[in-house]
């Protein structure tokens, strides 16, 4: 198995760009050499997934590698590519993959939208997780619903062969309601998974700051020495 993570989420807009650029610079801080990959992107407006995750690590591996697809429209990568003519090769990525394997501690993997998002006819995300060899870091919203959505990612994963190292519950507010603070211990409980830390809401002007902020205080808020355990 490949030293790192691939980091998936229960649907889109969840937290994990936020979540993985956090570990990539608290990392870097502690002497670890880990690099980022975010292996399709779609959407992008002003500063794209990828390069926030390029940035908050500090790497300088050739754009190609850490992003092979970018697509402008907002959607699946598998559709988003085919407006553009484009097809996702999934052996072009993983041999982008191997190159910077070979150049890092550990990496660190952004999936696009959730483990059942398309990026081929015949690939989704989760396929591409399991080739990659890297257990997965679920990124779970922490109101209502998240427990059906959690569960159906974990039971995807398993059902694909793919290990789950722990979940993270992402943008908790402190008056949240009765649901808000009972879901994590029943999403721990169900899918036997544990729940790696709870970030609260993070009030800042822009994602970078979010960024900043998180990976200022990572070990306030997740469970390291679990993670740790994988690598």
């Amino acid at each position: 198995m490949a030293r790192g993570f691939f980091v998936t989420a229960t649907d889109t807009g969840v937290g994990k760009t936020v979540l993985t650029a956090a570990l990539a610079k608290y990392w870097r801080k502690k002497g670890v050499n880990a690099g980022v990959m975010k292996p399709a992107q779609s959407g992008a407006e002003t500063v794209s997934d990828g390069e926030l995750l390029v940035k908050f690590a500090g790497v300088d591996d050739p754009w190609e590698d850490v992003v092979p697809y970018s697509f402008r429209e907002p959607l699946a990568p598998a559709v988003a590519a085919r407006l553009e003519g484009v097809e996702v090769r999934k052996e072009i990525i993983l041999e982008r993959f191997r190159k910077l394997e070979g150049r890092h501690e550990l990496m660190l993997v952004e999936g696009a939208g959730g483990l059942m998002v398309p990026l081929s006819e015949d690939t989704l995300v989760a396929h591409l997780a399991r080739d990659l060899g890297l257990p997965l870091l679920v990124v779970a919203r922490p109101n209502l619903g998240t427990i059906n959505h959690t569960l159906l990612t974990v039971a995807a994963a398993r059902q694909i062969g793919l290990e789950v190292a722990g979940i993270v519950i992402n943008g908790y507010r402190d008056r949240g309601d009765y649901g808000e603070k009972t879901n994590p211990g029943l999403i721990e409980y169900w899918s036997q998974i544990p729940i790696l830390g709870i970030i609260p809401h993070l009030a800042a002007d822009s994602t970078e700051e979010v960024i900043s902020l998180l990976a200022d205080r990572l070990s306030e808020y997740l469970n390291l020495s679990l993670l740790q355990r994988w690598l």
